[in-house]
């Protein structure tokens, strides 16, 4: 079965503003102090964003009372409060449809990344994330890194799972050019067929306001041609 795809839109584009809404389109939020004016384009009328996380268990206070932007709770790293952040969110009221979990486990901390082994994440996992499926909550898988080391990652994170993780949607992290992006996600879309994919970081790094927004055209075209 073809894995659909959710299009996460980073922050450094600014011709996100000027689309439709979609519910393929949202924004991983980390707060820019030299442009606090950035935040009421995210959340206007004519954004297309609908969605966003920001790498924690709890909403950004910017975003706190919109109407517009779902929230999407993320497990960054090693947790023992994560579920009861969310379970708490819920039960106050708080419609929490899908969680995140573990930013490029598979990385390390200088670019990000959470840097845990493959069988402590699943150990967290079934302890902090698992049961939010009985709540109704869409489980994505951990987000590792564009390279092979992420797929290995990945594959030894399910192996220790022993079938107790059952994530429902596989997030992607890419940086580089469109046609390694295209090759990357028709990789995991074969890996993982039967996976709703969501691309929720990627980006044409180091490159000039024009190329980046070259790039950004020719990928949001590519995605949505995915259903």
């Amino acid at each position: 079965m073809r894995s659909s795809l959710l299009l996460h839109i980073l922050s450094i584009l600014p011709i996100v503003y000027s689309q439709r809404s979609s519910p393929k389109r949202g924004l991983v939020y980390v707060p820019n102090e030299n442009h606090p004016g950035d935040d009421d384009i995210w959340d206007s009328a004519s954004s297309a964003l609908t969605w966003y996380y920001n790498y924690q268990a709890t909403p950004s206070e910017s975003f706190q009372d919109s109407p517009k932007l779902h929230f999407v709770p993320m497990l960054w790293g090693q947790s023992n409060t994560f579920l009861d952040e969310v379970t708490s969110q819920i039960e106050s009221g708080a419609n929490i449809t899908y969680v995140l979990a573990f930013n490029e486990p598979d990385g390390g901390g200088s670019t990000g990344g959470s840097s845990m082994p493959a069988d402590m994440a699943a150990e967290i996992w079934q302890r902090e994330v698992e049961p939010l499926k009985e709540l109704g909550v869409k489980l994505g898988a951990p987000a590792v890194t564009g390279s092979p080391n992420g797929f290995v990652w990945l594959r030894n994170f399910f192996t220790a799972c022993e079938g107790n993780c059952s994530a429902d949607f596989i997030p992607v992290h890419w940086y580089g050019n469109f046609e390694g992006l295209a090759s990357h996600v028709g990789q995991v879309n074969a890996t993982y067929q039967n996976m709703t994919m969501w691309v929720t970081e990627y980006a044409n790094n180091d490159q000039s306001l024009e190329e980046s927004q070259s790039f950004y055209n020719q990928s949001s075209e590519f995605f949505d041609r995915i259903e």
